[in-house]
């Protein structure tokens, strides 16, 4: 296959990201058609390709080779199973899914369809977040011992959100929790090379958002004995507190590394510390078509597209998105019953 067409299936901020990317940054492919949300229409004349009026007729296009989903993760497991029926290969946002069982099914749907199911993990294709991970790979902090992150946003910002994206309060979805904790608990994962084998968490909702679990705390136990604490809140006082978008914290042997995805990484070693990477700056909401910002969709998509033209699995799959949503639905899991949870979890357990 020569060039991969793509469609793009949501029209919010992701899908001008996706559309984007595919147009004017990742080689052997082209966007050729869009369906899905209210700003669909404005968005396939921007990029001058049709706008379907719904999955279905995007999906019987001969053209189309392969889907990007944009969407709510409560529309995913649906979408793809649309999508395998109709023999095209999928790239999920994440999280993956809001359940495991739904991951499981996606995975299952693409698997008999015998077509590629990729998942959105951006993490792994920054370049600060590839250089930390090489200071892993090189020996330079040595054998991981304890990892800390924390992704934390005030309740002004968490307000606004919700506004914008209703969505994100339907009790059929992961919410913000998963949003945000699918990429730490993602990378937690992709540092160590390491599963997850236990969960304790607690959850709850302090503030009047009409939502549940907008702060968790999590004590996670990895393969090896690797410890890590996962904190997601959306509930801080302003102004929130400094450099904790996205933070990373890795202890290992012989050294250690803090990371913040947009601002710094820092490397302690010896008696002191040292800046070894500062990322380029750029405005999220300013200048949502930066290169900068879009180097790891770049990569994302890229990856997906070679999978497809090599004819090959793409190396972050349904299983690497599947695992994941299971360390975020465990955290869930555990702070319903007061109670550590094992991984794997066993029969698609439900945290509701």
């Amino acid at each position: 296959m020569e060039t991969v067409g793509i469609g793009m299936i949501g029209s919010g901020f992701m899908g001008l990201t996706y559309s984007e990317v595919v147009s004017h940054h990742a080689s052997g492919c082209k966007l050729v058609a869009i369906t899905g949300g209210k700003r669909s229409e404005k968005l396939a004349a921007d990029y001058s390709v049709p706008c379907e009026p719904t999955v279905e007729s995007l999906l019987a296009r001969p053209d189309v080779a392969a889907v990007v989903l944009a969407t709510p993760d409560q529309d995913r497991p649906r979408l793809t199973r649309l999508a395998a029926a109709a023999g095209k290969h999928v790239l999920a946002e994440k999280p993956m899914a809001p359940t495991v069982a739904e991951c499981d099914q996606m995975i299952a749907d693409c698997s008999a369809a015998g077509v590629n199911l990729a998942v959105v993990k951006t993490e792994r294709f920054r370049k600060i977040t590839q250089r930390a991970k090489q200071l892993i790979d090189d020996g330079t902090i040595g054998p991981i011992r304890m990892m800390r992150t924390v992704s934390a946003f005030p309740l002004s910002l968490t307000k606004q959100l919700f506004e914008e994206r209703p969505w994100m309060a339907d009790s059929r979805g992961g919410g913000l929790f998963m949003g945000m904790a699918s990429h730490n608990a993602d990378f937690l994962r992709w540092l160590t090379g390491r599963n997850a084998v236990k969960v304790f968490a607690q959850a709850t909702t302090f503030s009047d958002v009409a939502a549940p679990a907008q702060s968790v705390m999590a004590q996670i136990e990895f393969e090896g004995g690797i410890m890590a604490h996962m904190w997601i809140t959306s509930e801080l006082p302003s102004p929130s507190l400094p450099s904790s978008e996205v933070r990373f914290q890795v202890f290992g042997r012989d050294a250690m590394f803090d990371l913040e995805n947009f601002e710094f990484l820092d490397l302690g070693k010896g008696d002191k510390w040292e800046r070894i990477y500062s990322p380029e700056r750029f405005d999220y909401l300013k200048e949502p078509k930066s290169p900068v910002r879009l180097f790891p969709h770049i990569g994302v998509i890229q990856e997906f597209v070679d999978s497809i033209r090599e004819q090959r699995a793409p190396k972050v799959g349904g299983v690497e998105g599947r695992a994941a949503v299971e360390i975020c639905e465990a955290c869930l899991i555990s702070a319903r019953k007061g109670e550590a949870v094992s991984l794997p979890l066993k029969g698609g357990a439900s945290p509701g």
